[in-house]
């Protein structure tokens, strides 16, 4: 934190950033299956092709849907220099921040519960303790915040390649009992036999693993923290937009290249995804930036603002409640209907949530963690 004087003010925000953060949230509050219901409008049924671009992959391979957890550990990086600025120049100690570290991880961890570790069932049988996106967060910062306070900008680079390289070391030539050494399978890998000999009959039963992939979370995030430190140079914007566009670039080539030798499964997040993910999430910010903080084109992104300004707000209500039981709840259960009609449900159910986030926007209500 020694170059704070070199860079511009801390208080400055980035809007791009909090467009992005409710680009991403806009597909799982509801937002994908508008899209999905108005594409059918036109073509009906969907391509095949595109079709595929709104669930997620089996197992190996990558699609846009799948982008959706990954950028949004990327952006909560991104936010890191800029608010660690902030408190700095507020007077904060490191020690200040630890708490707040060890206080934001607390209540993510407790939220996920919530979500979907079943923590209000009040069920021992039925909690999951690690199951869950925010959890994935938690750790991701975790990591992310023990690092880039204690080293500099190249420290914390060197620490994204060595928790990249560990997590494809300990993968690929750590054996599994009774299967050895490299198995990627959906139920036979090590990160699988890690969650499975520790979370026990609180894994949550799918086929994502998260112990081990903790170190690649923590990796997506430090991804997401160079994002941040590039917003944050000292440069002109357009030279700090096409840093940014070229490192989308070479982190989509690495994560090809690499994904070779170790493919690209989201489920255990392997360091491949991680560079491929984080190359598609860089290329998404440097557009926004461009756009939004270069060109000043700020009104079509709104919308999205809105909902990134209470982003863990927008994301528990998306997993509590879906499109199709809100729309049984408002509409009543319909066997069919034409798809203009389905379209006007859909837009019905998120027009209401949005609007319940611009009154919480407009009212200066923000929920952060």
């Amino acid at each position: 934190m020694s170059e704070e004087k070199s860079l511009p003010n801390a208080q400055d925000r980035v809007m791009a950033v909090d467009a992005l953060r409710g680009f991403d949230m806009f597909w799982i509050v509801g937002g994908g299956e508008l899209v999905r219901r108005a594409l059918r409008i036109f073509v009906d049924p969907m391509p095949a092709p595109i079709e595929h671009q709104f669930d997620h992959v089996p197992w190996e391979g990558f699609v846009a849907w799948d982008l959706i957890m990954p950028l949004f550990l990327f952006i909560v990086g991104t936010s890191m220099p800029l608010a660690y600025a902030r408190r700095m120049e507020r007077g904060q100690t490191r020690w200040d921040l630890y708490r707040h570290m060890i206080r934001r991880v607390a209540i993510l961890w407790v939220l996920g519960m919530i979500a979907q570790g079943h923590l209000l069932s009040f069920d021992p049988g039925k909690i999951h303790f690690y199951s869950n996106t925010l959890q994935a967060i938690a750790s991701g910062y975790l990591i992310a915040t023990i690092i880039i306070l204690n080293v500099g900008v190249l420290g914390q680079m060197m620490a994204i390649l060595a928790l990249l390289a560990v997590f494809w070391g300990v993968m690929m030539f750590v054996p599994v009992p009774g299967y050895g050494a490299g198995s990627l399978t959906p139920s036979d890998n090590l990160a699988m036999y890690v969650d499975k000999l520790i979370l026990g009959r609180f894994r949550d039963g799918t086929m994502y693993t998260w112990i081990l992939s903790s170190l690649t979370f923590g990796a997506t995030v430090l991804l997401g923290v160079m994002s941040g430190h590039i917003l944050r140079a000292a440069k002109p914007p357009k030279t700090k937009a096409l840093w940014l566009l070229g490192a989308g670039v070479a982190g989509i080539v690495l994560g090809w290249v690499t994904g070779i030798w170790f493919p690209i499964i989201k489920h255990i997040w392997t360091s491949s995804m991680v560079l491929y993910a984080a190359g598609w999430s860089f290329l998404l910010l440097a557009f926004f930036y461009w756009v939004i903080d270069v060109l000043q084109f700020r009104r079509w992104a709104f919308g999205f603002v809105v909902i990134g300004a209470n982003a863990i707000v927008a994301y528990m209500v998306g997993e509590a409640f879906s499109v199709g039981g809100l729309e049984d709840l408002i509409f009543g259960k319909a066997a069919s209907i034409p798809v203009p009609a389905a379209f006007g449900m859909a837009a019905v159910v998120f027009g209401l949530f949005w609007l319940a986030l611009y009154l919480m926007y407009r009212k200066k209500i923000f929920v952060r963690i």
